[in-house]
């Protein structure tokens, strides 16, 4: 079943799509509250809502982003786009041992994620630009040190999501080993909706993973093509050990990391040690396709100007031996 977020006659609603109609959920419902009753509730509201109307012309409504996350994790579960961005972002090779350990993962800003065909504010100050192409679990319960089993079981869904990355921002800042920050925090994409994890049971291998083709394009020219099966963990992994001394809830979402094979231009810059292709421009679409669930488009812009920060107060050390003797 997919599960929409989206705008109709000037409200905000949910609703299932089906064929080429979107059958609202009563006004009240948002997709957080449809997830939090769990799967099994929430593919009953869905029967019961196409049951109820003849639904809306799914080309007469506006696409959201299906939901505003409880919080965002970002993984980053393929080694082959690891290897190429370390040599793009920071000048190293190959994959570093620690990434073998566990699925490492950062926490992104759920508050700017934008929906299907919104224009993305890339950072004026930004000129390499870039795109990130991904899946990313919906949770629909949550708990603390789980089991894999266990995490399978807070599965509710999948989604596309494109991690924007503005590459020059993200750069400088590696160099303090924190980790990203307004490299990242701009924007972040969801949609076009929410397939329901029984949708996509077919695709599952034997080892546990999907078996899903991703295909990224800028402009009708294909980039990138990686089959998501290609990750080094499950999700159903990547969900316990986020659980792990720490706690996950319904409505999170936990991002693949960026597929292989030109699912992010930074990959293709580090592997052909030159911009091919060429960092996004303002006016550029970029188009995610994932079997099973659908394609998300987006146009590339730039947000308004920064103002200016005061310069950095650096420490005087002079200063700060007079301050501790005058005490």
């Amino acid at each position: 079943m997919r599960l929409a977020t989206f705008r109709y006659a000037g409200e905000q609603r949910t609703g299932v799509v089906a064929g080429d109609r979107v059958h609202p959920f009563a006004p009240a419902l948002s997709m957080r509250d449809i997830i939090g009753q769990g799967l099994d509730a929430a593919l009953a509201l869905g029967h019961e809502a196409v049951g109820a109307s003849a639904g809306v012309p799914l080309d007469e409504v506006r696409l959201l982003a299906p939901l505003t996350p409880a919080s965002l994790r970002d993984f980053v579960a393929f080694e082959e786009h690891v290897e190429g961005v370390r040599r793009s972002v920071d000048g190293t090779g190959g994959v570093p041992e620690a990434w073998y350990d566990a699925p490492t993962f950062y926490f992104t800003n759920p508050h700017t994620i934008i929906g299907p065909d919104d224009d993305v504010p890339f950072p004026a100050a930004s000129t390499a630009r870039d795109f990130e192409l991904e899946v990313a679990v919906v949770l629909g319960s949550g708990g603390t040190d789980l089991t894999v089993e266990q995490a399978a079981d807070t599965v509710f869904g999948y989604t596309i999501l494109n991690d924007w990355s503005a590459r020059d921002l993200q750069s400088r800042e590696m160099r303090v080993n924190l980790g990203p920050a307004k490299g990242k925090d701009f924007a972040g994409t969801l949609g076009p909706w929410i397939v329901t994890a029984d949708e996509l049971e077919p695709y599952r291998d034997s080892w546990g993973f999907l078996e899903l083709w991703c295909t990224a394009t800028v402009n009708g020219v294909q980039v990138g093509r990686d089959l998501l099966a290609n990750m080094g963990w499950t999700f159903e992994t990547m969900i316990a050990y986020a659980s792990r001394d720490s706690r996950v809830v319904a409505g999170d979402v936990l991002g693949s990391g960026t597929v292989g094979n030109g699912g992010c231009l930074a990959e293709l810059w580090g592997r052909r040690g030159e911009r091919t292709p060429p960092p996004l421009r303002d006016g550029d679409v970029v188009t995610l396709t994932v079997d099973g669930i659908g394609s998300l488009v987006n146009r590339v812009a730039t947000g308004r100007k920064a103002a200016a920060l005061p310069a950095v107060r650096r420490r005087d050390p002079a200063r700060a031996r007079l301050s501790e003797a005058g005490r």
